[in-house]
């Protein structure tokens, strides 16, 4: 196996002679593919994959993450263009792989996979438990609800701002700070409730930061309106945190009867949900069940299946 990567990544694998490191010039030509039975883009991005006509015999597994622009609100002609899209790179290849059973019914139900096989292999997650800092940039005074993931109209961080009603809360969003406007009618929303000293954006965290807002957050927090799958509700799994999801697109399937879901985001029905969430993880002593399901993500796990399905292409 080699892996294609850019130039940034060539010593990301234990074994230098694994990598090819891309190059401008390998849109012209792809001498690299002379060797290879199957080439798996494990992503949507379709950047390179290889010209049926110039290497006819190399199998092509595409991985699709989501369709999320179906459930984002996006206009019709945005819609279309985001299928078309990866309608053309199922055309290019001879499988499909999807990373949850929600992403392969969007698939099944608005792409033509004609007669290709379509599996689910779910993400992996890797170990979140490393060392935590004395001091992260930023410690609550106060027991705090955690979210993490990019800042923006798709991840609905917004909607948990009323549970800062309590004021024995806080909380505190870590990630990238996706749209400027969005991040604005948050912290705008936040000063008309009265609760902007208790709401903390945090941009990026290290690793070390995320793991210890893990440790010692009182609930993670995950309100999307729209996942693919959900990497971190299953990184946050490893802490046996009480897990309060979204009830839309993929969430429900990586969660399972490991979590909590607001099937609304009425201020009123997601208090509710929080405080009897809240009760049942503590009385039924929740923890332990939710480092297990988090245990069923396992990349080597994953990796195996990866494998299976090459070997199916490979002897096909």
């Amino acid at each position: 196996i080699s892996f294609y990567v850019p130039g940034s990544e060539k010593h990301s694998f234990r074994s230098p002679g694994a990598t090819i490191v891309e190059r401008k010039w390998h849109r012209i030509a792809k001498p690299f593919l002379r060797r290879k039975s199957v080439w798996h883009a494990p992503f949507q991005s379709g950047r390179v994959l290889p010209d049926r006509k110039r290497h006819p015999s190399v199998k092509v597994l595409l991985t699709i993450h989501d369709l999320n622009p179906l459930h984002e609100g996006k206009s019709a002609e945005v819609q279309r263009r985001s299928i078309a899209h990866t309608q053309r790179l199922i055309n290019r290849s001879d499988a499909v792989v999807c990373i949850s059973e929600f992403c392969k019914s969007d698939v099944l139900r608005h792409c033509d996979v004609g007669n290709k096989p379509v599996y689910v292999v779910h993400n992996g997650t890797h170990e979140v438990h490393i060392a935590p800092p004395d001091e992260p940039r930023y410690k609550p005074t106060r027991p705090f609800l955690f979210g993490i993931g990019y800042v923006n109209a798709k991840k609905n961080f917004h909607v948990l701002l009323p549970l800062l009603r309590d004021e024995n809360l806080e909380l505190v969003i870590a990630g990238r700070l996706d749209e400027a406007d969005y991040i604005a009618s948050m912290r705008k929303e936040a000063e008309a409730l009265g609760v902007a000293d208790r709401f903390h954006l945090l941009g990026p965290v290290s690793e070390q930061e995320k793991a210890w807002y893990f440790e010692n957050c009182l609930a993670y927090m995950h309100p999307s309106l729209a996942e693919g799958f959900g990497a971190p509700v299953v990184e946050v799994m490893q802490f046996g945190k009480p897990l309060f999801l979204s009830a839309l697109t993929s969430l429900p399937e990586i969660g399972g009867d490991c979590a909590f879901y607001f099937s609304s985001f009425d201020p009123f029905h997601m208090r509710d949900v929080f405080y009897a969430g809240m009760e049942r993880y503590e009385k039924e002593g929740w923890a332990e069940r939710i480092r297990q399901r988090g245990q069923l993500f396992d990349w080597k796990q994953k990796a195996g299946e990866y494998l299976a399905i090459y070997r199916r292409l490979f002897e096909s």
